[in-house]
């Protein structure tokens, strides 16, 4: 048969292997940075850009999107030009998708540190930028999907199957979270409201786990770990389960994040059962990477490469075994809002990607530049550094949220809270995240020597940035099954029906999750006294998701009798009707606010107390780890944009009065005035017209409806 010669493009692959490098060290070092300041506030340098709360957001995204999103690129580029026998469809996408996704992390880390963020957990990018990551995406899915049109290779293997999975299901996951009305530039209001929007918000977070740091590594692991064991994937017929399985039921699962939350209770029903099923195919993939290794275990002591292989695998199937048991209601019920999901996640996102991206980077970059890496001793340093880093970060947090869940729900022999003050157990896990401080030095420093050890490697060799192939043509032959073909083996020859099967399968379970909560209104009963946030409320609101503040504090109290000794009392559905977004958080760095502004509640503090728990937090609560928020009382709050704000809210069906945007100024004006005079009268002196004023406003709206619908009662 006559063969046909072509040219992978190596180009591409060295280009985002290099974005890696680069992106990894940012990330880390980014992560590093909050770490100390959670440890030691100091880090938070007063500064306005440069608080947690600001800091934080670019570490996920940094780490998720830069570092990861990076290397998934490297090895899909890569590996799908070898499996197909073809170089990639298009040069010109190619290059549109790498400079483009430089492009948006960039602007991502501007936009984030100014305070452009939705207030959404991984999905903080406001709507120019998420329309560009849309563009990219749709670019690198059809340079993707026209390689595997141009292939020279009958089969689509299984690694291509987890690539072309992860493409379909992001770009679900992104556009149907991201649907938000513009109020300017730089900011927009997402188009759901409170349970919808936690509802949509967690579908999309939980599987952005699921299909942008799970779905692509696995195809990653199913190519590059026989590729370097030089050994075959363990079951051909496992890894068919293992996808259809997986595909199906992760995206079922994301309400496990919303327990015990103003949620119906069929949806968290629906996470905990699928959630519970993900463990099958989850262990399954596990132990198919495992076993590929039979007869490999001598490679494995003497290869740095296996060695992060393997425990990066090993990482995979700790972490799919524990989150399907944090979502089981009385595990969730201790693990929600603590360090212990913190520390679930660092395994993850550690040893399962990190680890895997470290292995598939000391192989590939010597392979395209054809020499031998520059040290294997450095390797192997690497990995026993960045092992003993990842232990050392992650239990500590393992044990500072158990003792933070036991914490809070301890009582007396009298019944009373044993910790009513929420800051001791702040400060009874400090020592804990100083050695987390420690333990991502080391995994940071693991990183540092790997990247010198690729610079001299790279230094010694020399890339062919085109390099010669030689393949058949692609056989044509009938749409129908050949004789004794599997059904599976026929689909995987029909790239475009296999697509189509693997669409189906991730969209059922969001459908079926979403639409009733969407579709049906009766579904999220409403309470009479919940009103509209004023224009100075809405103002307020608005910047504290510009600080940051839902990274540590949550504003959902949960029917526990120690949430509601804490807090008040627990919320309901009907109360978050006009939240856009929603502001629920994951994580309780510091009390839940969702009662902060009912008079009669524990939360309650006057405008007094909060001026000055901005300027200094540690003045008020000696021993608080928040930041310092003076320029809050400095700095004239932007009302530009307030008119378009209630014009947008009143598409979404916020029942302000008719013509109400023409007069929002004025209402915040009086309001503001107010408030102002009220802390005259405490003898401080604070303008009207200052951003401190707003978020104050908003803080005490916060429960306040809820307690004047009691006191009706």
């Amino acid at each position: 048969m006559e063969l046909e010669k072509f040219y992978y493009d190596n180009k591409i692959v060295k280009q985002f292997a290099f974005a890696t490098m680069l992106w990894g060290i940012v990330g880390m070092l980014v992560g590093l940075v909050i770490a100390l300041q959670l440890a030691f506030p100091f880090f938070n340098f007063d500064f306005q850009y440069t608080t947690f709360g600001r800091v934080r957001p670019v570490h996920t995204n940094a780490i998720i999107f830069a570092f990861v999103g990076n290397a998934i690129f490297t090895g899909v580029y890569y590996s799908m030009q070898r499996l197909l026998k073809a170089r990639m469809f298009s040069d010109l996408l190619s290059k549109i998708h790498f400079w483009g996704w430089q492009l948006i992390i960039v602007l991502a880390a501007v936009t984030l540190l100014a305070g452009h963020s939705m207030g959404k957990e991984y999905a903080e990018l406001e709507w120019p930028i998420d329309i560009l990551i849309a563009i990219i995406w749709v670019a690198f899915g059809a340079n993707m999907i026209g390689t595997m049109i141009k292939r020279r290779e009958q089969h689509i293997y299984v690694a291509i199957w987890f690539y072309l999975a992860s493409f379909l299901a992001v770009a679900i996951l992104h556009i149907g979270n991201s649907i938000e009305i513009p109020v300017s530039i730089l900011k927009s209001y997402p188009v759901y409201a409170g349970v919808q929007d936690a509802l949509v918000q967690w579908w999309y977070g939980h599987n952005a786990v699921a299909f942008f740091l799970t779905t692509p590594f696995l195809g990653l692991m199913y190519y590059f770990l026989p590729k370097i064991a030089n050994r075959p994937v363990y079951s051909y017929k496992l890894s068919i389960l293992h996808f259809w399985a997986l595909v199906f039921i992760y995206m079922w699962a994301g309400p496990h994040h919303l327990l015990y939350q103003a949620l119906p209770d069929w949806a968290q029903a629906l996470g905990t059962t699928f959630s519970i099923m993900l463990i099958a195919p989850s262990w399954g993939g596990m132990i198919n990477g495992l076993l590929t290794l039979r007869g490999a275990w001598d490679k494995v002591r003497d290869s740095a490469v296996l060695k992060f292989m393997v425990v990066a695998v090993t990482a995979y199937g700790m972490a799919t075994f524990e989150g399907p048991m944090l979502s089981l209601k009385n595990v969730n019920a201790l693990s929600h809002f603590t360090d212990w999901t913190i520390a679930h996640v660092h395994i993850g996102g550690m040893g399962w990607n990190g680890f895997l991206t470290f292995g598939m980077l000391y192989w590939l970059l010597p392979k395209i530049f054809n020499t031998k890496l520059f040290s294997e001793k450095l390797a192997n340093a690497h990995f026993w550094i960045a092992t003993l880093g990842m232990l050392m970060y992650s239990v500590p947090l393992y044990w500072a949220g158990f003792t933070q869940t036991l914490m809070w729900k301890e009582f007396t022999s009298d019944g009373i809270l044993a910790y009513p003050n929420f800051l001791e157990t702040v400060t009874q896990i400090l020592p804990m995240y100083m050695t987390r401080v420690v333990g991502g030095l080391f995994y940071f420093t693991g990183a540092i020597l790997m990247v010198f050890n690729l610079i001299k490697t790279v230094r010694g060799g020399s890339i062919i940035n085109n390099e010669e192939a030689q393949a058949p043509a692609l056989e044509k032959l009938q749409a129908s099954r050949r004789d004794g073909e599997s059904t599976h083996r026929w689909l995987e020859r029909k790239p475009v029906r296999f697509a189509v099967f693997s669409l189906i399968a991730v969209a059922v379970g969001g459908a079926v999750e979403i639409i009733p909560l969407i579709v049906v209104k009766s579904n999220i009963p409403t309470i009479q006294s919940v009103l509209p946030y004023t224009p100075l409320e809405l103002e307020g609101r608005d910047l504290y998701i510009r600080e940051g503040c839902y990274t540590c504090h949550s504003q959902m109290v949960r029917p526990f009798r120690s949430e509601t000794e804490r807090y008040g009392e627990y919320s309901k559905e009907g109360e978050f009707v006009y939240d856009h977004p929603f502001q629920w958080g994951s994580k309780r760095t510091g009390p839940d606010l969702a009662r902060a502004g009912a008079k009669d509640g524990k939360m309650y503090r006057n405008l007094a107390w909060l001026y000055k728990h901005f300027i200094d937090p540690r003045e008020m609560s000696p021993g608080s780890i928040m930041p310092k928020y003076p320029w809050l009382a400095t700095q004239n709050l932007d009302i530009s944009h307030l008119k378009r704000k209630i014009e947008v809210m009143q598409m979404l069906g916020v029942p302000y009065p008719k013509g109400f945007a023409d007069k929002a100024e004025a209402d915040l004006k009086a309001q503001a005035e107010g408030l102002s005079s009220e802390l005259k009268a405490a003898e401080i002196d604070l303008a009207a017209d200052k951003e401190m004023i707003a978020i104050m406003a908003y803080l005490h709206k916060l429960g306040r409806d809820i307690s004047v619908s009691q006191a009706n009662q």
